[in-house]
């Protein structure tokens, strides 16, 4: 993960490069064209890679469906011959989240989240482009941001206080507890990457048809 915010720090250095070198008597439309152009570029190279970190993690985490479904046929056949575990139950809650919140910044990035479309799909992709864009930064970033702060905070109690689950042989709650902040951690990176997207749409840099089904 570290190699992200290394790249996000490259990006910051490259934008206050070239906003920091105004031309003799100010800045000119050409010069300002084209440092936009630049900084639009790195912020999509930037979003590219904030796709394949969550590809790289959505597609594995599919396979976690198999197991908590073998999980669950094993668990209902223990249960038959009286050998039933409470860890087993849980193990499939926790997949399950793990499921759910792992997956939801490669969901996004799929577009494939459910979302009721009555009207803006008679929009053009730039009049579309512009409220995701909206929705995505005054909305699901901030909501992420809050649920990260306070999942980490959950997560930090239930592993200094070494909670445990309420029913017998049950397990730790923070592993469960941590997927939290991590599986919003992924999508808010992936709400940026997509707010990228959105805008260069807008600035006739992509299409839209990649952010329509994915991309």
């Amino acid at each position: 993960m570290h190699q992200y915010w290394i790249h996000a720090l490259t990006f910051m250095s490259s934008c206050a490069a070239r906003w920091s070198v105004p031309l003799e008597g100010g800045y000119d439309a050409p010069r300002l064209l084209g440092s936009m152009a630049g900084i639009m570029e790195t912020l999509l190279q930037l979003a590219r890679r904030i796709d394949r970190l969550n590809e790289s993690i959505g597609r594995p985490v599919a396979w976690l469906i198999l197991i908590a479904v073998i999980i669950a046929v094993l668990t209902a056949f223990a249960r038959k011959v009286g050998t039933g575990s409470n860890a087993f139950i849980e193990i499939q809650w926790y997949l399950f989240a793990a499921i759910f919140l792992l997956g939801a910044g490669h969901t996004l990035k799929r577009n494939e989240h459910v979302r009721i479309d009555v009207i803006a799909k008679y929009f053009s992709p730039k009049a579309r482009a512009g409220i995701d864009l909206a929705g995505h930064l005054l909305f699901l970033l901030p909501l992420c941001a809050v649920l990260i702060w306070l999942g980490t905070e959950n997560a930090w109690v239930a592993w200094s206080s070494h909670e445990m689950s309420a029913d017998a042989g049950g397990l730790p709650r923070w592993p469960v507890l941590a997927l939290i902040p991590a599986g919003f951690l992924l999508l808010a990176l992936q709400v940026i990457a997509e707010s990228i997207h959105r805008l260069a749409v807008l600035m006739d840099k992509e299409t839209g048809k990649e952010t329509d089904s994915g991309h």
